[in-house]
């Protein structure tokens, strides 16, 4: 089957509108452990925006945008939240509670770091992944993607 060029008002679209989804996602990454949102609700927002990559390009596009495997990303973001809930036994924590930590940065101030995060940070990675991989099996073209690809 012969590709076709997809609407060049959808690639301008998605040109416009990809980057603001991206750093909306990572503002509710960052946000979400004091507001609504955190890696789960950012990971979706990527997943969009590779959606709209996807709808514009196609598969090809989606796979030169974001060069990384599926399987990675979740594998990645499953240690990182495993970790972070194993590393709370460390100062003698509860699994999964959340410690802070607050450091004085010069011309900022006072800034809190969060362990939760770092497991928000797992959450979002696996959800990414699992929308790149689904974007890529369920838009794949003639035979059947492999798995992780």
């Amino acid at each position: 089957m012969k590709a076709t060029r997809s609407s060049a008002i959808l690639e301008a679209g998605v040109i416009t509108v990809a980057g603001p989804l991206l750093v909306f996602s990572l503002y509710l990454l960052l946000a979400g452990h004091n507001q609504p949102g955190g890696g789960f609700a950012g990971g979706l927002v990527a997943g969009i925006a590779v959606l709209l990559v996807w709808a514009a390009g196609g598969t090809t596009t989606v796979r030169r945008v974001l060069p990384l495997r599926s399987t990675v990303l979740m594998g990645t973001g499953l240690v990182v939240a495993a970790l972070t809930g194993f590393a709370s036994f460390i100062p003698g924590l509860e699994f999964l509670e959340s410690g802070y930590v607050e450091v004085s940065i010069p011309l900022v101030g006072e800034v809190k770091f969060v362990s939760a995060l770092l497991f928000d940070i797992g959450v979002y990675l696996v959800v990414v992944g699992m929308s790149l991989g689904l974007i890529k099996a369920l838009g794949e073209e003639g035979e059947p993607a492999e798995v992780g690809r």
